[in-house]
């Protein structure tokens, strides 16, 4: 099995919405649909344009994660999207910290010091990826002004990456 990250753009959008919802929905039971997440239709105005980007994790041409970062500030980023197939978890591939590793270092050379993301009680395993990659827990009144809070988020993670 041959792992290739790469930048994605809105021609990925049906694939990335398959994977994206059939692991919120089925695997998770999280009550979230296309209509709530219109920036999987227009991947490059919504993540690209403001100087973040996509990026999709293939195996073999398939595409079995994503991650995404969403600039929201000079020196400021949220991590969203960022998802694997089930099948595909775990630290054979390692493709969840592949995946962390080519946004971090995209953050990197573009001067984005700090990262933000949200997820929701129910990911665990999600909570101790981030936390073994240093991101420390804060309230949701930690987060700055203009972080893209989405509804369904109840615990938020900062790091900074100078």
């Amino acid at each position: 099995m041959k792992l290739e990250i790469q930048s994605i753009g809105n021609s990925y959008s049906e694939q990335a919405i398959d994977l994206i919802l059939t692991i919120q929905q089925k695997e998770f039971n999280i009550p979230i649909t296309i209509q709530d997440q219109p920036d999987l239709l227009q991947i490059e105005s919504f993540y690209k344009e403001a100087g973040g980007n996509f990026w999709g994790a293939f195996v073999d041409g398939e595409l079995v994660g994503s991650i995404a970062l969403v600039k929201f500030d000079e020196k400021a980023g949220a991590i969203r999207k960022m998802f694997v197939k089930k099948e595909f978890r775990g630290k054979e591939l390692n493709i969840a910290q592949e995946l962390l590793d080519v946004l971090i270092s995209f953050c990197r050379k573009n001067g984005i010091n700090d990262l933000y993301l949200g997820t929701i009680t129910v990911l665990k395993a999600a909570q101790r990826f981030y936390e073994r990659n240093d991101f420390g827990k804060i309230g949701k009144s930690d987060l700055p002004v203009k972080f893209p809070l989405m509804s369904a988020d109840d615990i938020f993670y900062h790091l900074n990456i100078d």
